[in-house]
C-alpha cells in the first residue's frame, strides 16, 4: 500500500473517486441518513480498492451492470482512532463505477442534528461540516483533499423544510419523479409529506468542502450572484442582510486582485449559533456562526476571509493537512488584501497585530511539542482537529508577508495571479509551491531562508510584527488601566470590535477584580453583540477572578458553539482553583448535546488534560 494521505487510508497506487452521484433520505427522528453513492474511478480498476469510513453501516456493494451484481466488501474489525474504518471492496475487472448502500451513525462526526426547541424557527435542522476529516462520516470516499471530485445531490427532506447545499441547485420536486438509487426502499422516499431537493457540482472541489443543510430556511438577495440564507425568520435574515450588504462589492474586489471568480454565486447561510467555526468556505454556499453578524457591518471581515479561499483553498488545495497553510495563510494574506481594499490600511494592519499576538499565544501552547509550530508538521497518526491552530493561517501569513516585502507589491502581486492561474482546480503540497517560487522569482532562496520558514519550529526572525498607532495607543491605555484608570468616551469612539479585544487582551491580569467590574459597568462589555469582545471580556473575569460574571459565563457557554469562543473560556476555567475546575465540567455536562461533535471532542480535550 502506498497512502497518499497520513489522514486516508487511500492507495495511492489505485485510481481514486472522480464523481459521486449521492442520494440521501433525512431521518430527522432518528438523527439519521439512508444513503446510496454511485461512484466513478478516475480510470477502471481491478481488485481490492480502499474507501474511507467513519461509524458508517454499510449495506450492500454492487456493480452498475443490468442486473446488478454484487461486489464483496468488507470493514475493518477495529477502527483507527483518527482514520475510522477501512472498507475494501473486491472489484471486478476493469470497474470503473459502482454503487453502494449505507446509513450513517447518529453520532456522525460531519454531522449536527438540532430538535425544534434548539432552533429559531422551531423547526428541526440538520448541518454538515466535513473540514478537514469528516466527509467519511456521511458517506464512502477517498477522504482526502488530494482527491477532488465532482457530485451530485438528492436531499429527501420533508416537504416543511427547504434544503441548500454547496453545489448547484436544480430543482425542488416529487419524491416520486427522482431516481434515488436504492438509498432506501420506495415506500419510505416517497412517502407523504416529502420533498427532494436536487443539487449538482460540477467543478472538482475536495471532499471536505461537501456541505449541506436542511431546515427552516429562508433567504434575502444581496446582489446579482450573492444572497444570504439564515433559519429564523425575517428579523434574522434582515439583520444578516444589513451585515452583509458590500458582499457583492468585495467579490468584484476579489476579482481584481486575484483573477476571474469561478463558482458562478457567493451565497451565505447563517448557522444556527452551534456552528463550531466562525465560517466555512464551502465554495458557493459559505457557512457562517450567527455571532459574526454583529450589527455594525464589521462582520463582513469573516466574510472576506471565506470568499478570499474560493481562489486560495477551493481552487488550489493542499494536498494533505501535513501543508494546511497553503490554504490559510494564502487565505489570511489574500483576505486582507480585500480587506484593506474595501476598510483601509488601517484595519488590516491593527488585524494583523491582533494576529501576531494570536501566532505568539500559539507558540506558548505548542512550547512541550514544537513540531505543530511548523509550516509543514508531520502529523501521521495526529487528529487535525487537536492541533487546529494560529500557525498555518497566521506564520503562513507571515511567509507571505515576508515574500512580498522582499520582491515588492507588484511583482509579488503579479507572482499570485500566475500561480492561482496555474494550479487552479488541482491540490498541490508545499514543494511544489517553493519550486514554482523558485522558478519565477530566481533567487529567492538567496535572499529568504525558505527552509527556515517551512520546516522550522517558532517564528523566524525576520518575521514582522507592524507598526501601528492604534495598537500604540490601546498599548498606552492598557498600561494606564493599571493604574486605575479607565479609557475615556472620547479615547474609545472610534473602536470597533477588534479595538476592543486587543485592549482586553493587553488588559493585566493581578489587578484588583473591582476595577474589571468598574470597567464593565461604564462600557457593558460583558453584554457586547460582538461575541469576540463578550468572550475577552468573560476571560479577563476568570483571570482576575471577577466571581460575579460566572452566571454571565455559563450563559455563554450555553448558547455559543463556535469553538476558539468555547477553547478560551474552557481553558481559562479549568486552569483555576478547584472550583472554577468543577463549573467548566458541570456546565459542559449540560451543554454538551448543544454542541457539534468536533467541539464536544475538543472540549473533552481540554477538560481532561487539566484535570
Amino acid at each position: 500500500m502506498a497512502p497518499v494521505d497520513p489522514h486516508s487510508y487511500t492507495d495511492g497506487a489505485h485510481p481514486v473517486v472522480s464523481h459521486a452521484a449521492l442520494s440521501f433520505y433525512l431521518d430527522f427522528s432518528a438523527s439519521i441518513i439512508h444513503g446510496s453513492a454511485l461512484l466513478t474511478l478516475s480510470a477502471p480498476h481491478s481488485g481490492d480498492l480502499l474507501l474511507d469510513t467513519r461509524a458508517l453501516a454499510v449495506h450492500s456493494a454492487s456493480t452498475v451492470a443490468d442486473p446488478p451484481e454484487p461486489i464483496p466488501f468488507s470493514l475493518a474489525a477495529t477502527p483507527d482512532p483518527v482514520l475510522g474504518t477501512a472498507l475494501t471492496l473486491a472489484l471486478p475487472r476493469d470497474t470503473t463505477s459502482f454503487r453502494l448502500t449505507f446509513s450513517t451513525s447518529p453520532d456522525a462526526s460531519a454531522l449536527q442534528w438540532l430538535a425544534p426547541p434548539q432552533t429559531a424557527s422551531a423547526q428541526p435542522f440538520v448541518y454538515s461540516q466535513c473540514h478537514p476529516i469528516h466527509a467519511r462520516s456521511i458517506f464512502p470516499c477517498h477522504d482526502t483533499p488530494a482527491a477532488r471530485i465532482t457530485f451530485s445531490l438528492l436531499l429527501n427532506v420533508p416537504a416543511k423544510l427547504s434544503a441548500v447545499a454547496a453545489a448547484r441547485h436544480v430543482a425542488r420536486r416529487d419524491p416520486l419523479l427522482s431516481d434515488h438509487c436504492g438509498a432506501c426502499d420506495d415506500d419510505l422516499w416517497c412517502a407523504p409529506g416529502r420533498i427532494v431537493e436536487e443539487f449538482q457540482m460540477e467543478q472538482s472541489v475536495p471532499p471536505y468542502l461537501f456541505a449541506f443543510a436542511a431546515g427552516g430556511i429562508g433567504f434575502r438577495d444581496l446582489g446579482a450572484r450573492t444572497r444570504v440564507y439564515a433559519e429564523g425568520g425575517d428579523k434574522m435574515l434582515d439583520e444578516a442582510a444589513r451585515e452583509f450588504a458590500g458582499v457583492e462589492e468585495m467579490v468584484r474586489v476579489g476579482e481584481g486582485l486575484f483573477g476571474p471568480y469561478e463558482w458562478e454565486r457567493f451565497d451565505l447561510l447563517v448557522l444556527p449559533p452551534s456552528f463550531p467555526y466562525a465560517g466555512m468556505e464551502n465554495p458557493r454556499m459559505v457557512f457562517l456562526t450567527p455571532t459574526v453578524i454583529k450589527g455594525d457591518g464589521t462582520g463582513a471581515r469573516v466574510v472576506a476571509h471565506e470568499l478570499a479561499h474560493s481562489w486560495t483553498g477551493n481552487l488550489i488545495t493542499n494536498k494533505t493537512n501535513e501543508h494546511f497553510w497553503l490554504n490559510e495563510g494564502f487565505t489570511k494574506y489574500a483576505d486582507r488584501r480585500i480587506v484593506e481594499a474595501v476598510q483601509g490600511e488601517a484595519q488590516v494592519t491593527l488585524s494583523i497585530v491582533l494576529g501576531w499576538r494570536r501566532l505568539n499565544r500559539t507558540m506558548e501552547r505548542f512550547k512541550d511539542n514544537m513540531e505543530f509550530t511548523k509550516l509543514k508538521p508531520k502529523m501521521a497518526g495526529i487528529d487535525p482537529d487537536d492541533v487546529y491552530s494560529e500557525v498555518p493561517y497566521e506564520k503562513g501569513f507571515q511567509f507571505l508577508w515576508r515574500i512580498e516585502r522582499q520582491i515588492g507589491r507588484p511583482a509579488f502581486e503579479e507572482f499570485l495571479k500566475k500561480y492561482i492561474a496555474t494550479f487552479k482546480f488541482q491540490s498541490i503540497d508545499t514543494e511544489t509551491f517553493l519550486e514554482f517560487l523558485k522558478t519565477n522569482v530566481p533567487g529567492i532562496e538567496n535572499q529568504i531562508d525558505l527552509h527556515l520558514w517551512v520546516e522550522g519550529t517558532g517564528i523566524p526572525p525576520d518575521a514582522m510584527e507592524p507598526d501601528s498607532a492604534i495598537y500604540k495607543k490601546i498599548c498606552y491605555l492598557a498600561v494606564e488601566f493599571k493604574s486605575g484608570k479607565l479609557p475615556s468616551e472620547d479615547e474609545v469612539a472610534d473602536w470597533s470590535g477588534q479595538e476592543w479585544v486587543l485592549y482586553l487582551e493587553n488588559l493585566p491580569t493581578d489587578v484588583e477584580s473591582s476595577l474589571v467590574t468598574a470597567l464593565d459597568e461604564q462600557y457593558k462589555l460583558s453584554e457586547s453583540r460582538d461575541c469576540d469582545v463578550k468572550v475577552a471580556f468573560l476571560q479577563l473575569a476568570i483571570l482576575t477572578g471577577c466571581k460575579c460574571y460566572f452566571n454571565e459565563i455559563e450563559k455563554c457557554l450555553k448558547q455559543v458553539g463556535r469553538m476558539r469562543h468555547l477553547r478560551l473560556l474552557y481553558s481559562s476555567l479549568a486552569k483555576d482553583s478547584r472550583k472554577e475546575k468543577m463549573l467548566a465540567q458541570r456546565i459542559f455536562s449540560e451543554a454538551q448535546e448543544f454542541y457539534h461533535p468536533i467541539v464536544r471532542s475538543v472540549v473533552e480535550t481540554i477538560l481532561s488534560k487539566h484535570n
